[in-house]
């Protein structure tokens, strides 16, 4: 995959939702096989489409660009030896990670890591003047926004990754909010009084409705700023949505069985703190990646399978970038500091 396939590929993952990182060679030390231009992309579940170098260089910027998306901050790095990058830049500049790896080709690279993160999504439903309000200012975010009568809402509109508000207003709520419970998003609020809400809630609870899922509907929804007018109230939920997803507590949730995070809890004078608890979805994954290594000799991450051609010692399991790296250990194996071989 290049030129043209890699960016019908980032369009194609933009359109699903999915966050990826694109990594693009900037420099090169002959006789790296990449060459300025390359790019690659890299998915969150650490799958490369594309072409920035050989087998040196591609575990170190999977692991990086995963880190990427996690963090949500470009990065650029320095693949090489420091005597490589000192006889070219004098030393690594601030504000660039200097990563060593050791390659028979005794080539190096420069290459530019910047992550693609889904747009959020936000599903008002309901009709009144301060609905259409919000989803406008979310449209002015760049935000997606999606603005739906009662009747006309069903899952097929948001998934776990969507922001939804129920702003209906006594017109049908329970079976509004009972279908959005169902998507499971990451931000479910109910526009009305703390005491119409208890009533919503109590209402579906006794349906059947799990509490931990009601437990995470935001009674009232956005952020508490006294009395408001109906366009105030629009700009009061908007702000507490950018409140939560700067915090990080807008995140998929966990698979099942699985640790999750610290629910959030956001309150003001007089309210209640909610539990918010957004937590991360199971998601489609490919193939299991194989787990990874630490070569020992010049400290590369690589691929702990076959092809990293593995040797034991005492006992132990060693992996290694390349034939040069495993010969130096075989020859010497006491002069290299001992390293954690998983990781």
């Amino acid at each position: 995959m290049e030129g043209m396939d890699v960016l019908e590929e980032m369009g194609e993952l933009t359109r699903r939702g999915q966050a990826f990182a694109v990594a693009t060679v900037v420099w090169r030390q002959p006789p790296s096989s990449s060459q300025p231009g390359a790019r690659a992309i890299i998915t969150a579940e650490g799958d490369l489409r594309g072409w920035i170098g050989g087998a040196c260089a591609e575990p170190v910027v999977i692991r990086e660009a995963q880190r990427v998306i996690k963090e949500g901050t470009a990065r650029l790095l320095l693949l090489g030896t420091p005597e490589q990058f000192g006889a070219v830049f004098g030393s690594v500049p601030d504000g660039i990670t200097a990563i060593p790896i050791s390659c028979q080709s005794e080539g190096a690279l420069e290459v530019y890591i910047e992550p693609v993160l889904p747009v959020p999504h936000l599903v008002v439903v309901g009709g009144s003047p301060m609905a259409r309000t919000l989803a406008s200012l979310a449209g002015a975010l760049g935000w997606r926004a999606d603005l739906v009568r009662g009747p006309d809402f069903d899952a097929a509109g948001a998934d776990e990754r969507s922001m939804i508000v129920v702003a209906t207003q006594g017109h049908d709520d329970e079976e509004v909010l009972k279908r959005a419970v169902a998507v499971r998003p990451v931000y479910l609020g109910l526009v009305g009084s703390r005491r119409r809400g208890a009533t919503v809630l109590g209402y579906l609870a006794d349906r059947g409705v799990p509490k931990d899922e009601l437990d995470r509907v935001r009674v009232p929804a956005g952020l508490d700023l006294g009395k408001t007018t109906h366009r105030e109230i629009a700009v009061a939920i908007l702000a507490e949505l950018v409140q939560l997803r700067a915090s990080g507590a807008l995140r998929p949730r966990v698979p099942a069985g699985k640790a999750r995070p610290a629910g959030h809890t956001a309150s003001g004078p007089d309210r209640p703190a909610q539990a918010t608890g957004p937590e991360r979805p199971a998601q489609a994954t490919g193939p299991e990646r194989p787990a990874q290594a630490v070569d020992p000799v010049c400290g590369m991450t690589v691929a702990a399978e076959t092809a990293s051609a593995p040797l034991r010692h005492d006992g132990v399991d060693y992996y290694f970038c390349c034939a040069g790296c495993r010969q130096a250990f075989e020859k010497d194996p006491d002069a290299y500091p001992k390293r954690e071989t998983r990781c």
